[in-house]
This record gives C-alpha cells, sequence and structure tokens, in this order.
C-alpha cells in the first residue's frame, strides 16, 4: 500500500528539488484543482494525489475522461467544470494532457502536465511516439491490444479500442508500484478509442495560460525524451522524478508538490 504524506512534507523527505509550495492563503484565493486522468485508468489513478492535495486545504475534482478523442472529452471536462466557482488548475495525466489542452474555460489560470501529451494545434498525440523522433516506447503490439467495443461516438455504435494487455500492465506500465497495487489498476484499466490520438489537436490552451510539466524518468509508454521536448516546446516550468508512466500512483506526493507549485504561482 502506498503511504500518503503531505506534500510539503514529502519535499523536504525527498530532496525532490521541486520548489516547495506554501499552503493557499484563504479559501478565497484557493484554486480548484481538476484531475484528468488518461487512457487505461480512471478516476481512481488519482486517488493518492488528490488526498494529499486534500491534506493541504484543496478542494478537488476529478472528473469522467470518456476516452473517446480530445475534442470530445474537453468538452465533458469543460461541462464538469462549469459550475465551478473562482480560479481552476487543470491536471492532465498521459493522454489526460491532450484533453486539457483542447478545454478552454475562462477560469482555468494554469495547466499541470503529468507524464503527459501537450500538443500543438492540429497535432495528433500518436506524433509524439514516433519511434524514429522518440524512441523507447513499448506501447506496442502485443503489449497494445485492440477490441471492438460498443460506443455511440463510434460506426453504427461500434468502435476499436486499445488496452494494455493484463499480463504485461505491471512490467511496462507501473513497474514502480506493488503486485497488489498493479492488479488494482488493471481492474480499473479502461481501454481508449484508438482514433484518439489520431485525432488533431484543436487551439492549445498552453498557448495563453502557464504550464507546468512534471517529467517521468522511467516511463515505457510516453518516453522521456518525448516529455522533455513537449515540455520544452511549450515554455512549461519542468522538472523530473525516475518514475514509471504511473507516477501519479506510485509518487502521489511529488505529483501533489508539482500542482501545488502552480497553485500558488
Amino acid at each position: 500500500m502506498i503511504r500518503i504524506r503531505s506534500s510539503v512534507a514529502a519535499a523536504v523527505a525527498l530532496g525532490l528539488g521541486l520548489g516547495l509550495a506554501s499552503a493557499p492563503a484563504t479559501a478565497a484565493d484557493t484554486p480548484t484543482i481538476v484531475l484528468v486522468h488518461g487512457a487505461f485508468a480512471d478516476t481512481t489513478s488519482w486517488d493518492g494525489v488528490a488526498a494529499a492535495l486534500r491534506a493541504d486545504g484543496y478542494r478537488v475534482v476529478v472528473p469522467d475522461n470518456p476516452l473517446r478523442g480530445p475534442a470530445n472529452d474537453a468538452a465533458a471536462v469543460e461541462r464538469a467544470i462549469a459550475d465551478i466557482d473562482g480560479p481552476i488548475v487543470l491536471v492532465g495525466h498521459s493522454y489526460g494532457g491532450a484533453v486539457i489542452t483542447n478545454v478552454d474555460d475562462p477560469d482555468v489560470t494554469a495547466l499541470v502536465y503529468i507524464a503527459a501529451f501537450a500538443p500543438v494545434p492540429g497535432e495528433p498525440a500518436q506524433l509524439l511516439l514516433d519511434p524514429l523522433r522518440f524512441p523507447g516506447s513499448r506501447l506496442l503490439p502485443p503489449v497494445l491490444r485492440l477490441a471492438v467495443v460498443d460506443d455511440t461516438h463510434g460506426i453504427a455504435g461500434k468502435n476499436v479500442d486499445g488496452y494494455v494487455d493484463p499480463a504485461a500492465f505491471h512490467e511496462v506500465f507501473a513497474p514502480d508500484v506493488s503486485a497488489a497495487t498493479a492488479a488494482d489498476m488493471i481492474a480499473h484499466q479502461r481501454s481508449i478509442a484508438l482514433a484518439a490520438n489520431l485525432e488533431p489537436s484543436g487551439p492549445a490552451a498552453w498557448t495563453h495560460l502557464p504550464s507546468w510539466y512534471l517529467v517521468s524518468g522511467a516511463d515505457q509508454v510516453i518516453p522521456p525524451a518525448s516529455q522533455r521536448f513537449m515540455a520544452d516546446r511549450i515554455g512549461a516550468t519542468t522538472s523530473e522524478i525516475p518514475a514509471s508512466h504511473a507516477s501519479l500512483v506510485s509518487r502521489p506526493d511529488a505529483v501533489a508538490t508539482v500542482i501545488e507549485a502552480a497553485a500558488t504561482h
């Protein structure tokens, strides 16, 4: 089981060098943190991070990400945050980064990318996994499996989805968590429409919002070189930890520390 500590204490104990984020001053100026999960996961992937943030006084919202495509999924997030009063910090993990990039909401004040896609307008996320530019991803067959699923967004009520082979999930997606935690993540795995990573991204929110990026240096899904490239391209405040793609599960306090830095900028 992963032990949750306050993010400030973790920054000191782990020596992350990420910068300590002070606790919010008042309820009025405290942003709501909205955590958007990625592919092959659901909202429970954020449980450890959400607990750390709530312990530090933040309101946290974890909307469902339909995993159908950036435009559709960004619209779903926009609906989920429409009634939130005050500033919002949007956080995306993995494919969730493509989603928050496409969210258009005037209350969003900062973006945080956790081992996430940060596409430019017109760019499909799949290009950021190009093995010639960014070698190292193991998200390929037979690790990546395909299945036909019922989907109202597809053709004739069907769609082709991708998912991580359960037999390879722990080794590839989250090797730095326990076997029991990996089994729980597998039980909560959700497939993503194959077309989602092929859909060109729309206008990018990072062009007018400050951004933070936490690179997972041992990622076998989105290569670290791709993450560093994206972080540099969007001008993000960047830090890196030696974690797998599932850093939000294996290192929740480190992730929370970066989010709090964005919330208090």
